[in-house]
């Protein structure tokens, strides 16, 4: 819990800087690559969250693995060091992509689905989240879950909209039991 609230402030103070200095959208790229590999290279997770590892050795493997940092986002890695906090660099970059989306005016909207979206039904998935958003900027993540056996599951914020057919199946059954 402490780590997250950590995450949403160096988020915070990094959107801030990068803004001032108009590099959001580069750190927000670098932020994206660093969430990406942070979370499908379990040896480099390990890495971070390793006490016995030294926060320059940590450093120096983050900027060999990502090269080409901008200045802002190497400013960050230099200030999670200082401050023995590096171990968080992957939640930051995920809250700093969240709250740059948000300055931006960019929902984003995951769809689960049993089969992978076409694009005819994505291009009538983004119409509706941008209906329900009042948002033109809209990215549809989609998830492939066979679980749900058909239809789908939208979430766009805080909101769910479950039309999946194991869904349906679950109701039926819920109200057979207490009848």
């Amino acid at each position: 819990m402490a780590g997250t609230r950590a995450a949403i402030r160096y988020a915070k103070a990094v959107l801030d800087l990068a803004q001032e200095n108009n590099v959001a959208e580069a750190v927000n790229a670098d932020m994206k690559a660093i969430a990406n590999t942070i979370s499908e290279s379990a040896d480099l997770s390990q890495m971070l969250q390793s006490s016995v590892i030294k926060s320059e050795t940590k450093k120096e493997a983050l900027l060999k693995v990502f090269t080409g940092l901008n200045g802002t986002t190497k400013g960050l890695l230099d200030v999670l060091i200082t401050n023995k906090r590096i171990d968080i660099i992957g939640a930051i970059a995920v809250k700093y992509q969240e709250l740059f989306d948000k300055t931006q005016g960019i929902v984003e909207a995951t769809v689960t689905t049993a089969l992978p979206l076409t694009d005819d039904l994505k291009a009538k998935v983004l119409a509706k989240v941008k209906d329900l958003t009042d948002s033109d900027k809209v990215e549809i993540t989609n998830i492939v879950n066979e679980d749900i056996l058909g239809g789908f599951i939208l979430r766009v914020g805080d909101k769910e909209y479950n039309a999946s057919i194991a869904n349906q199946l679950n109701k039926l059954k819920r109200e057979f039991t207490l009848n």
